[in-house]
């Protein structure tokens, strides 16, 4: 079985952010950077299926500038065969700008499976994965919980809200993991050593036209300071005016 992760290096969520100075992008100063979280639930996924074939090969992708290979370094520590680096100095927003690049590398590979997190943490869109199915002409199934393969198929299964969805599928096809197929492992001393040495290949991304950009990003406002109304029973009358006449929340 050969298998295709897509991640993506994002910031670490746990830090504070600033605005960069042309307001379209985070200042970048003392930001730590990581995989994203539901690609790491896509690798261990992308793993734990070769393993349990007894064979295969479990190669990793992205679309980044040369910081983006320590992101591919951690995940060949995790244990992954070998990375490729789709080249750009910047990622556009533009999920089907990437998707483009991605089907491109991916469409004549040879995959049996193309693995995706249900989303970047940092731009949230939900759009790449989808995207590269489509180029790539094969089935997408998205935020899947479970997954099994055999025979040329695939069964996934899908948390809803107060129900479950099993879909049934043919390969080669993309998906996109959800929580749920196990939380991602840890590097190893001996996996990070052994990634020094397993390959890495670089090549330019063949990124599509960016019909979606950026015109401005900020912070949310500060939340207003409370307010202390009164003492005990005395202060009910008032707060309860307050939250009719006021806040409207009843």
């Amino acid at each position: 079985m050969k298998i295709a992760v897509c991640i993506k290096r994002v910031p670490d969520m746990d830090l504070r952010f600033a605005i960069g100075a042309g307001g379209k992008a985070l200042d970048s100063a003392g930001l730590k950077f990581d995989i994203a979280d539901f690609d790491g639930y896509a690798v261990e996924a992308g793993l734990r299926l070769v393993e349990a074939h007894g064979s295969g090969e479990v190669v990793v992708v992205t679309v980044g500038p040369a910081a983006a290979q320590e992101t591919l370094r951690k995940a060949l520590g995790m244990g992954a065969d070998r990375a490729i680096q789709l080249s750009a100095d910047e990622v556009p927003f533009d999920g089907r700008a990437v998707a483009t690049a991605l089907a491109t590398e991916l469409k004549d590979g040879g995959y049996d499976l193309v693995l995706f997190g249900r989303m970047a943490t940092d731009s949230a869109n939900q759009t790449v994965g989808p995207m590269t199915a489509h180029l790539m002409g094969v089935p997408c199934v998205t935020a899947i919980s479970k997954l099994d393969i055999a025979g040329g198929r695939g069964t996934a299964e899908r948390q809803l809200e107060g129900a479950s969805e099993t879909v049934e599928f043919p390969l080669p096809a993309v998906v996109t993991i959800d929580e749920g197929l196990g939380r991602p492992r840890l590097p190893s001393l001996k996996g990070i050593m052994a990634a020094k040495k397993k390959p890495l290949e670089v090549k330019p991304a063949q990124l599509g036209a960016a019909s979606l950009t950026v015109d401005s990003i900020a912070l949310p406002p500060d939340r207003p300071p409370g307010r202390i109304i009164g003492e005990g029973a005395d202060a009910v009358p008032e707060l309860i005016r307050l939250l009719q006449t006021e806040a409207k929340v009843l």
